[in-house]
């Protein structure tokens, strides 16, 4: 029997919930419209804003209980909840304004929640994807081992291009040297270097060979294939390492604009029982 996964959890129990909450809106929406039109300080406006600060609180604490409770089971179900019912919130929380926005701490507010959702969808994306990802392109290997195994090729492809013409020796030292595995945020999260050293070489030596007389050529193969092995390792640890990083990445735009929204979405409470 097929495993349930968060998206079809109790055959899809949330997202039927998080439809019969849109579509109950969007009617009420419709058919209750007040004489000065729609605007989040109506009786709708607020039945809807009280509806979604309630979510937003509810769907804040996941965050503490998925610390609190690990096992897949007591929190599939909420990551469930927190996926369909945060989108059906998306639309309550645009009904309740009205579609009126402005320069002001309302659609601040407003605006953080829809950063919100959006990163926790990417963050979905990632957790879904990426793992498998990461066991195809490491297989039985680890980071540290192919980190490893790059520092042994470029060892031996440095020694037999000492006995090689001065273009090959220079442009296996440059691939070496100059070749970077992820050492900013940005180079992890993009995967590949520009102009990668290493890729560089193999495309120059594979012009060489022309070049060469015929025992220099047998050491030219040799080289070739350490070469081309190494830049494999290269381009799965950067993949490795984008992996890693991407996983990562979004909790730093999730959690903070969560917090932020949390702020913000106090102050515009406050905001409309001072002023309105």
């Amino acid at each position: 029997m097929q495993r349930s996964n968060i998206f079809d959890y109790k055959n899809y129990l949330y997202f039927k919930i998080a439809v019969v909450i849109i579509l109950v809106a969007f009617a009420a929406y419709l058919i209750f419209e007040p004489a000065v039109g729609h605007y989040g300080g109506s009786f709708l406006g607020y039945g809807l804003g009280t509806i979604s600060a309630l979510m937003v609180l509810w769907m804040a604490w996941y965050g503490v209980r998925k610390r609190r409770y690990r096992s897949s089971g007591s929190t599939q179900g909420w990551l469930s909840a927190h996926i369909y019912l945060g989108t059906a919130m998306t639309a309550l929380v645009t009904l309740h304004s009205g579609f009126h926005y402005g320069m002001n701490i309302h659609t601040l507010a407003y605006g953080l929640l829809l950063v919100v959702v959006a990163s926790g969808f990417f963050g979905n994306y990632t957790y879904m994807i990426y793992p498998r990802q990461m066991s195809e392109n490491m297989g039985e290997d680890s980071l540290d081992s192919l980190l490893m195994r790059i520092a042994e090729a470029d060892k031996l492809a440095r020694q037999i291009a000492l006995v090689m013409p001065d273009d090959i020796n220079n442009t296996v030292s440059r691939a070496c040297r100059e070749t970077s595995i992820g050492l900013g945020l940005i180079d992890q999260l993009r995967g590949y270097q520009p102009n990668c050293p290493s890729a560089q070489a193999v495309d120059d030596l594979t012009a060489m060979a022309n070049e060469l007389n015929p025992e220099q050529r047998k050491l030219h193969r040799e080289l070739y294939t350490i070469m081309v092995r190494r830049l494999s390792l290269v381009k799965r640890a950067r993949q490795d390492l984008m992996y890693r990083a991407r996983l990562g990445i979004w909790l730093y735009l999730h959690v903070p604009f969560t917090i932020a929204l949390l702020v913000a979405m106090t102050a515009h409470i406050v905001a409309v029982f001072i002023y309105w």
